[in-house]
């Protein structure tokens, strides 16, 4: 069928088409598909391969479409294994196949499934030369296809679309977001020289940086807020503690080491929520009880948070600066405090009982400790930004 440019034999022609078998790419959408249905709790093996087959050949357009576009089209690329009337001839079977198995969900799921699973293969066909081109578009096109993949797996084993699974696919969806940002500063230089508008060409390299960080950074605080709010299993949140690990790792390496970082960050990020909604290991676990102080209870929370902040600032060298910062601010926050005491707007049971100038002695010290803090991650943070500037 003239699939391979080098070669007509049976093995030419199958190794043309498996080139464009990627699988850094493939995993994580049928890991997603996968994930989905495990979100849904009993699955269904035979609508959990259909969905995870219309996923592969979604991806499999996907790259087949760019590589003829580059390459034939655009003129980018230096090689290709496939002809052009092979590339033609790929998409259009990857395509049948998707079809099939989204017919074949409807079919056995329902319309709502199938709807679901049509804008994998859309992302996929357009994502060359339509979406490649736009910073927002080549950013979020694969991001959203794993989002896609999780809320299509959902809903091919029941039919229908549930909060958690939207929420998962919307932390997926930020989270990915910043890794893509990473991933395409690596071709920087290349980019700008054809015109291509990526979020580093447009934003430049530092601040791309910067909102890749904030953008992994915001996905991780939703994984926390879903855990403590019900959404996800409360382990979900010792997943973000481990990608929260990579990324501060991450932050000090170039595009390459960064994106070789994030992006195993995330199949370990993936690992433990699977981890985390198959087998609940902290269900039913209360949380810690700290009461157990008794009076010392609030003092001692201070006293943790507190050396916290010291830390922070010792390796900010922002020690003195903080100290003036607060002890201009306190003033403003003893009267405020007193007032609000004063006239019951809270009280505060587990401390010491000792008063202070008409406040109890926590809430002076929490006057010192909460601006500290908030000077400490100030100045951590932006001094990195400014050395990465």
């Amino acid at each position: 069928m003239s699939f391979a440019r080098r070669g007509d034999d049976v093995r030419a022609e199958l190794g043309a088409l498996a080139s464009q078998v990627h699988p850094v790419f493939m995993l994580p959408p049928l890991a997603a598909s996968a994930f989905g249905a495990i979100l849904a709790g009993a699955i269904a093996p035979g609508t959990l391969v259909l969905h995870a087959s219309a996923a592969f050949f979604a991806v499999y357009t996907a790259h087949v479409k760019d590589g003829y576009v580059d390459f034939y089209v655009r003129d980018e690329d230096d090689r290709h294994p496939m002809t052009e009337t092979g590339c033609r001839r790929a998409i259009l079977l990857a395509t049948l196949g998707f079809v099939a198995v989204t017919v074949a969900i409807g079919s056995l799921v329902g319309l709502a499934a199938a709807v679901l699973t049509v804008p994998m293969w859309l992302l996929g066909f357009l994502h060359a030369p339509q979406f490649d081109t736009h910073p927002v578009t080549t950013t979020l096109g694969y991001p959203v296809g794993i989002g896609l993949a999780i809320l299509g797996g959902y809903a091919a084993q029941t039919g229908q679309i549930a909060v958690r699974p939207l929420a998962f696919a919307l932390v997926f969806l930020v989270i990915l977001a910043g890794v893509k940002i990473v991933d395409d500063a690596q071709d920087y230089a290349y980019d700008r020289s054809i015109g291509k508008r990526t979020v580093a060409v447009v934003l430049g390299r530092g601040r791309a940086r910067r909102l890749a960080s904030a953008l992994s950074y915001a996905g991780g605080t939703l994984v926390v807020v879903f855990a403590v709010s019900g959404v996800f299993p409360p382990a979900a949140s010792l997943a973000a503690v481990a990608f929260g690990v990579v990324l501060l790792f991450a932050q000090r390496g170039e595009a390459t080491v960064a994106t070789m970082l994030l992006v195993r960050g995330t199949y370990v990020f993936l690992a433990l929520l699977v981890v985390a909604v198959w087998y609940r290991p902290l269900a039913g676990v209360p949380l810690p009880d700290i009461g157990v102080l008794g009076p010392f209870t609030y003092l001692a929370t201070e006293v943790v948070f507190g050396l916290f902040a010291l830390a922070l600032l010792v390796r900010a060298d922002a020690l003195v600066r903080a100290a003036l910062t607060v002890l201009a601010l306190y003033p403003l926050a003893y009267v405020w405090d007193w007032y609000t005491l004063e006239v019951g707007v809270f009280a505060i049971r587990l401390r010491t009982g000792i008063d202070l100038f008409g406040i109890p002695l926590e809430e002076h010290l929490f006057m010192l400790v909460v601006p500290a803090l908030v000077i400490g991650f100030h100045e951590t943070l932006h001094g990195h930004l400014r050395s990465d500037v």
